[in-house]
């Protein structure tokens, strides 16, 4: 079972504030890769305000920039979804994982909160549960955070991106990696999560090297997502 105190999962003003707050100095970065999307959306010939909105409702900066990939006079629908399934995959996983806490809120709560799910905000809440505190500021609170940066942008970049020539010989394609890094090494250290982390990593960077392009995400999600449902923490 997972650890934590589940019974006291609230949504409040000050909860949501607080994870707004937390997670804003990581959406400084995000509106840099925002800038870098709507740059390429501009250069693939996607309408300003199509791109907007994309930005706005998937908010799903992988695969929105995959989908730029497919794009073109025609475009390939059944591949396109296909595609964005499998680099989405993971919330699958991320939502399973929040489940025990999110399910004592009423339903309409829970999956608004999921609508701003991402792995920086799931990453942090987690933390936040795992320790016995509340995480679901930092889902909401912080997932609009970082939904908003997402969208500026997104704007910035269809409009006035054009001096940013290369983003990633910046290194700034890095750092939202870097910080989910640090998560992990920040969060339990014990042989189970060891091993279901070298699981994850090895499955993904096989299947990154044989299998079809995207198709490691999911491989590596599915491989650690299943050993850590089959091999259950113990209460303590």
């Amino acid at each position: 079972m997972l650890s934590g105190d589940k019974s006291s999962v609230e949504l409040n003003w000050n909860e949501v504030w607080g994870g707004f707050k937390q997670l804003l100095p990581i959406s400084l970065f995000v509106v840099v890769f925002g800038v870098a999307f709507g740059l390429a959306a501009a250069q693939t010939g996607l309408d300003d305000s199509a791109s907007l909105l994309m930005s706005a409702l998937v908010f799903a900066g992988a695969s929105q920039f995959a989908a730029l990939d497919l794009w073109g006079a025609q475009v390939p629908v059944v591949p396109l979804i296909v595609t964005v399934f499998a680099i989405n995959a993971r919330h699958l996983l991320m939502g399973a994982t929040l489940y025990p806490w999110l399910r004592e809120l009423p339903t309409a709560k829970r999956y608004g909160v999921m609508l701003v799910i991402s792995d920086a905000n799931w990453a942090m809440s987690m933390q936040a549960f795992n320790s016995g505190k509340s995480g679901i500021g930092l889902i909401l609170g912080g997932g609009i955070a970082l939904w908003a940066a997402w969208v500026l942008g997104s704007w910035l970049g269809v409009y006035f991106g054009s001096d940013i020539k290369d983003p990633v010989s910046l290194g700034l394609d890095m750092v939202m990696g870097c910080f989910l890094l640090a998560m992990v090494v920040g969060g339990q250290k014990n042989l189970r999560m060891l091993v279901i982390w070298s699981v994850a990593a090895a499955s993904s960077l096989l299947a990154h090297r044989y299998l079809p392009e995207n198709s490691h995400v999911v491989v590596g999600a599915l491989a650690g997502g299943v050993l850590g449902a089959v091999w259950m923490e113990k209460k303590k």
